[in-house]
């Protein structure tokens, strides 16, 4: 299988329903189901060579999360926020008519993942989360990434073409570490969608999902720490930490702190690599790989 197939689902929200897109790999009637999720103005094509490398294994379900992708625009834009893209994946774990999946977050993807771990259910009843892959993030999001990530999100864009839109994309995604040209144009492609004049492309993404972040006052920051951390320590289902080893938003001790409460999250680096590694890379690959099927 070469290409995914395309689905949706409807979610509620403030204002009634929206739906949201997601990409599936694999037989679609596989009872053992991954989902991968992706960073903050990302879209699910990010996971494609992933899910090719696990699709024979699982089930891959890629979402758009609201706002990106293939998924609608919320007309309310303080929807743009965690709680509210864990109650998309409750609804789309009931789509899949699962009662458990594996997951494998990135950055945002990774803190939608602990909140959906760590919901509590009823007694007897198994997490929604097996096993857990938090890709570079944690309860703590340092500050100077923050500061990084708003010199940019919801920004104008207008490029000419893919490859101006790919150099453009490179140089504000210097952390995801290095990649051939093929590697890049591919994870770009699905980041493009075409320009409202008619001529080149812009992001593929709402620009209002700057709105909340860029509305967050230091103490929603420091109340929303908390909430993770209390997450964090709720989980119990093996839990595998990536970080790139020069991270601007999850810091060293930060990662060590999370191999030694909680779920005692294994820990493992990528060198050269810094926010976030794209597990495009065949020692990335391998390592998640490694971690979900033994």
């Amino acid at each position: 299988m070469t290409e995914p197939t395309l689905h949706d689902v409807n979610c509620l929200d403030s204002r009634g329903l929206h739906r949201m897109a997601y990409w599936s790999w694999g037989d679609e009637h596989n009872p053992r189901v991954l989902v991968c999720v992706h960073g903050l103005s990302r879209q699910g094509r990010d996971f494609d060579t992933l899910a090719l490398d696990l699709c024979s294994e699982y089930r891959v379900v890629c979402p758009d999360v609201v706002g990106r992708g293939r998924s609608d625009w919320l007309p309310d834009p303080t929807g743009y926020q965690l709680p509210s893209y864990v109650a998309d994946m409750v609804s789309l774990v009931a789509r899949l008519g699962v009662a458990q999946v594996d997951w494998v977050g990135t950055s945002m993807g990774g803190l939608i993942g602990l909140g959906l771990a760590a919901l509590p259910t009823a007694a007897g009843s198994p997490s929604l989360v097996g096993k857990l892959v938090l890709n570079d993030v944690g309860p703590v999001i340092e500050p100077a990434s923050l500061q990084r990530i708003g010199t940019y999100l919801g920004q104008p864009a207008h490029w000419q073409s893919v490859d101006e839109a790919a150099d453009a994309l490179a140089l504000i995604s210097k952390g995801f570490g290095p990649h051939s040209r093929e590697q890049w144009l591919a994870l770009t492609r699905p980041q493009l969608v075409p320009h409202e004049s008619g001529v080149g492309f812009k992001s593929h993404y709402d620009p209002a999902i700057a709105v909340p972040f860029k509305a967050a006052t230091p103490q929603a920051a420091a109340f929303g720490q908390a909430l993770l951390w209390q997450a964090w320590d709720r989980l119990r289902c093996p839990t595998l930490l990536l970080r790139g080893a020069d991270s601007d938003l999850l810091s060293s001790a930060t990662a060590k702190a999370m191999t030694e409460r909680g779920p005692r999250a294994q820990l493992h680096e990528f060198a050269g690599v810094g926010h976030a590694p794209t597990l495009v890379q065949p020692e990335q690959r391998a390592r998640v790989r490694e971690f979900l099927l033994r």
